[in-house]
């Protein structure tokens, strides 16, 4: 199903119900630290599952322990509803 991307007042009345996550240049973004590189790239796996059946895979940057994520759908030109769900579920995996 074709996502259309949301609003600025929608995005950001939406960016309350999620922890930790901003809107910066045009994207969902947020920062994840974990005790060490296994516990980091195991959450990325999980997260490679998860993005995988839904068909919407994150941009992200991994050094050691910390994992740099950024959200956007391409195809709707901005930020959609997939960036949201995608966002709970990686932050319920954690």
């Amino acid at each position: 199903m074709p996502q259309r991307a949301l609003s600025r007042e929608e995005i950001t009345g939406r960016l309350a119900s999620l922890s930790g996550w901003q809107l910066l240049d045009d994207k969902l973004h947020k920062e994840y630290r974990f005790a060490t590189f296994v516990e980091c790239f195991g959450f990325m796996a999980q997260v490679a599952l998860t993005a995988e059946s839904m068909q919407h895979h994150p941009e992200w940057f991994n050094v050691y322990n910390r994992l740099v994520v950024d959200l956007r759908t391409h195809d709707a030109g901005g930020i959609s509803d997939l960036d949201f769900e995608l966002a709970r579920r990686m932050d319920a995996l954690v």
